[in-house]
């Protein structure tokens, strides 16, 4: 809900204000500036996650990060079919490189499932219905 100006990528307006799009051009390429800037700071993070050598592979290999938004659409306040990337492999649980369309199973399924992965098995977390399996 806050409603921060991104100036140094060329977008003065606060994100929230032109979130509110009406699907006006003007809008959606501003919006489209602020998508860049993030997506191009978490290629930056990822990279140097990828650059810290650990044991066989990289901390990019032992780790997990999600990157995504809790609306898909602010227009519509609409929270299905969040765009989310999963990065790394999780000490080899998880196989990258893949686009997975997974259409109205709730976010909680990923974290249930990020969870166990980490030690931390549990039966539920918040409106999860089960552990999302297609990670693997």
């Amino acid at each position: 809900g806050g409603n921060r100006p991104y100036p140094f990528a060329g977008v003065p307006q606060g994100h929230h204000h032109i979130s509110h799009h009406r699907n006006q051009k003007e809008s959606l390429d501003k919006l489209a500036k602020i998508d860049r800037w993030h997506t191009t700071q978490f290629a930056y993070f990822l990279e140097r996650l990828k650059s810290v050598k650990e044991g066989e592979g990289t901390l990019l290999d032992n780790c997990m990060v999600v990157y995504g938004a809790g609306i898909s659409d602010g227009n519509e306040h609409s929270h299905a079919n969040l765009p989310t990337i999963l990065a790394g492999r999780a000490g080899g649980t998880i196989t990258p490189g893949r686009h997975l369309k997974v259409d109205n199973v709730p976010m909680t399924n990923l974290h249930t499932a990020m969870l166990d992965r980490m030690g931390v098995p549990v039966e539920r977390f918040g409106d999860s219905t089960s552990k999302l399996t297609a990670i693997a």
